[in-house]
């Protein structure tokens, strides 16, 4: 089933002074089962506010999300665990009925030995693992990916997009990957939409010969 995100308007409302702000406007595209799609564009054009209406956490707009595939699977710009349990609790906590399906997991983003683990004593990379794990444990049918690998180092970088693009080969979710970069864009993904403009809409939107994901 094809999902089709249709945003007519999306309006940031006047508060503390600043009028109000039409984020998005007339912009709509479709997503085939499986296809593995990059949003480019430059910082507060809306990439992440995107994916937040795809995901269902925003609500508030004039338009549909229609062929929305579930479970979905959400890999945060930052890890958001939870810092009171360990790495394998913050997995079990979106898989309760299947507790070692955690532990399998983690070891398939290389994290086996770090299962008891707080969020504090993991470096970032090792946190993004977690957050990552924790997505792909539901076996998602949509997986939205927002900038994944900000902030890493290039090899750290370099080891999240190998993973993300064996375990999107392996699970074959729809995926909406968020970047800043058209090198992680190409890495990944089989398709491009450039957002640009303002209001927001879609300046371009083009189909890559290759990708991992894809191979």
């Amino acid at each position: 089933m094809t999902m089709q995100i249709t945003i007519k308007q999306k309006v940031y409302p006047a508060q503390g002074g600043a009028p109000a702000r039409v984020l998005f406007e007339n912009l709509s595209f479709d997503l085939a089962d499986g296809e593995v799609c990059a949003i480019v564009g430059p910082s507060g054009i809306g990439k992440s506010s995107l994916l937040q209406i795809v995901a269902g956490l925003d609500t508030d707009f004039d338009g549909s999300i229609t062929g929305l595939r579930q479970p979905v699977g959400y890999l945060f710009q930052t890890p958001r665990l939870l810092p009171w349990r360990t790495a394998r609790r913050n997995l079990e906590l979106v898989i309760p009925d299947r507790p070692g399906r955690a532990v399998e997991w983690l070891a398939q983003v290389g994290l086996a030995g770090s299962e008891d683990a707080y969020p504090q004593r993991l470096s970032l990379g090792m946190a993004r693992r977690v957050a990552l794990a924790r997505a792909l444990t539901i076996e998602p049918k949509l997986l939205l990916l927002d900038e994944p690998f900000a902030l890493l180092d290039e090899e750290t970088s370099r080891e999240m997009q190998d993973l993300v693009a064996i375990h999107v080969r392996k699970l074959c979710p729809t995926t909406l990957l968020v970047t800043h970069h058209w090198h992680e864009a190409a890495a990944l993904a089989q398709r491009v939409i450039t957002l640009g403009g303002s209001p927001t809409r879609i300046v371009d939107d083009r189909l890559l010969q290759r990708s991992k994901a894809a191979e």
